[in-house]
């Protein structure tokens, strides 16, 4: 589905609500993106004599990435992980496995030279709307798939109403790098959905470890039939090479 990349509206005006993931329970004719910003980031989009609204308004933008920082990935709270990975977390790691990926190994490409500075572009960028949407699962009863890519979308024109007069040119870089990544537009965002896809295993590997085999997340490694190419399928099997070591030396020691 192709979308339009017109701006939406930012009010000036704060809006009594809460913030960020508990909106998914919202209906989906109330919900819009301020209503998920927390009051004392809202304060900042008021006119004010005394300051550049350029400037409020990418301070409000670079505060909302703070809740990046705050909210858990649903998947793992929904299987009990204490403390689990943030969406930020997930985010950052996403885009340095992009870094160290060695853009010659992908003959998929055509033989066209991947653009790793892209891939990590879109990491960074592709869950980013989570900040104010939350992290809905597609199992999610109370959000269904359409609702939620509308929410995400929306959030996005959002962000980048937030940014527009201060840095033009990333306003338009933050809406083009999350489409290419919902659409599939180029190579880079396939290996993007890669990466992510390998990150999850990378994530459940980690908490089977931490939990020394008391939580056992194979749910979570129907993901690497998902991997498509080369490169990030053959990473992916020398981790899965490693987690069945790691469950039979667990078998023996029961």
């Amino acid at each position: 589905m192709t979308r339009s990349v017109s701006g939406s509206s930012i009010s000036q005006q704060p809006q009594n609500n809460n913030n960020a993931a508990a909106s998914s329970s919202s209906s989906s004719s109330s919900w819009n993106p301020e209503s998920a910003v927390p009051l004392e980031i809202k304060q900042l989009l008021i006119p004010k004599q005394t300051t550049s609204s350029s400037y409020s308004y990418i301070l409000a933008f670079h505060q909302i990435l703070d809740l990046l920082k705050s909210q858990k990935r649903t998947g793992w709270l929904n299987h009990n992980i204490s403390n689990p990975e943030s969406i930020s977390d997930h985010m950052y790691r996403m885009s340095i496995i992009a870094m160290s990926l060695n853009s010659s190994n992908f003959p998929e490409n055509n033989n066209e030279k991947l653009d790793l500075s892209k891939c990590v572009k879109i990491s960074l960028i592709h869950d980013i709307a989570e900040a104010l949407v939350g992290d809905i699962v597609p199992h999610d009863t109370t959000v269904n798939k359409e609702e939620k890519n509308k929410r995400e979308y929306n959030t996005i024109l959002y962000m980048s109403q937030l940014i527009k007069n201060y840095n033009p040119i990333f306003a338009q870089e933050i809406i083009e790098s999350w489409l290419d990544y919902e659409e599939q537009r180029n190579f880079e965002a396939k290996i993007v959905k890669d990466i992510d896809k390998y990150e999850l295993l990378l994530s459940a590997f980690h908490y089977e470890r931490e939990y020394k085999g008391e939580k056992d997340l194979s749910e979570f490694f129907s993901a690497r039939e998902l991997i498509k190419t080369q490169e990030i399928a053959k990473i992916a099997d020398e981790l899965l090479k490693e987690r069945d070591l790691f469950w039979r030396n667990i078998k023996k020691i029961n």
